[in-house]
Order: structure tokens, then C-alpha cells, then sequence
């Protein structure tokens, strides 16, 4: 997963040092995906390796080597982007993070897609609750394992309701 970080993220900048892209996890990316700097540095050099990005020429004068996405690191970046979401891997996010404009066709595939996958879960937690609290008495024989059912069944709702209006605002 780290490769397509690192590319999505130096795509969005159009170039980046190692330290920038380290801050990046310290901050933003952080916040749902972490790399340490053991991690990412190793990483760069295979992408450079691969041919997947590439030390800026321009910038020879500085301490820092600034990377550059190549041609062939914009086209596995975007079939990555393109890969279906699953509910066994959460992706959406971290795809999210990439999408750079509002127009581009992939943001509505991923949210329809994440829609798809939540609704599908919220109805599967929505019969677990009928099943497992048929009544009020199963309910306060397990009173905790109720309230956790209750909140996955919240944070779904909320989870769909938040998709749908964002897949209004792109109309």
C-alpha cells in the first residue's frame, strides 16, 4: 500500500522531499495511515528503482533529493485509483485523500462503490439486531453488546447519509 501512497502523494504536490513526505504521515495522511521514516525512504529508492518516480535534476543545490512522479508512476497510480473498493480492505479514504478535483470521474465511482458497501453493511447489522434483540428482555440480558450493535448501526446510517449528500453536492 505504501508504493501508492507515495505516488498519490507526490502527484498532489507535484514534487516532494522525503522530509515533506514523512511530514505528510506526521499529519495528514496520518490520520488513517502510518509510516514510519524506516519505511518510506527504503520505499522511494525501489519507486526510483522502478521507474515510478524520479530525482528532481532541477533542484541539485539543496540537501534534500525532491521526487518526481513519472509517466509510468501516473499510470499505476491511476489503476490503483481505479481498482473496485472492497469491504474487507477500507481504501476509501486513502483513495479519497488523491481524488484532486471535484470533477474527476473516479470520485463518484468511489463514493457510489462505498455506498454500495456500507448500505450492504447496515442492512446485515440491521438483522443481527433482530436476531440477536428480538425483545426487550434479550436486550437487557446483554444490555453492552446491544448498545455496540446500536452504535455500528448509527455510525453506518451516518456513514450512508454523509455519501448520499456528497454524491448530491456532484450533481
Amino acid at each position: 500500500m505504501l508504493p501508492y501512497i507515495l505516488l498519490g502523494l507526490i502527484n498532489n504536490q507535484t514534487k516532494m522531499s522525503g522530509y515533506q513526505i514523512s511530514q505528510e504521515f506526521n499529519h495528514e495522511i496520518g490520520e488513517f495511515w502510518h509510516a514510519s521514516h524506516s519505511q518510506i525512504y527504503p520505499e522511494l529508492q525501489r519507486m526510483i528503482s522502478d521507474g515510478w518516480i524520479e530525482p528532481d535534476a532541477e533542484v541539485s543545490d539543496s540537501k534534500s533529493i525532491f521526487y518526481l512522479i513519472t509517466f509510468d508512476g501516473k499510470n499505476i497510480l491511476q489503476e490503483w485509483l481505479s481498482e473496485p473498493l472492497s469491504e474487507k480492505d477500507d481504501l476509501f479514504s486513502l483513495k479519497l485523500y488523491f481524488i484532486k478535483n471535484q470533477d474527476s470521474p473516479l470520485l463518484r465511482e468511489l463514493v457510489e462503490q462505498q455506498l454500495q458497501i456500507n448500505s450492504s453493511h447496515y442492512e446485515h447489522l440491521r438483522s443481527r439486531r433482530e436476531l440477536v434483540f428480538p425483545d426487550e428482555a434479550s436486550i437487557q440480558n446483554s444490555y453492552g453488546h446491544s448498545l455496540i450493535l446500536n452504535r455500528a448501526i448509527e455510525r453506518e446510517r451516518n456513514h450512508i447519509n454523509w455519501l448520499k449528500s456528497t454524491l448530491d453536492n456532484l450533481e
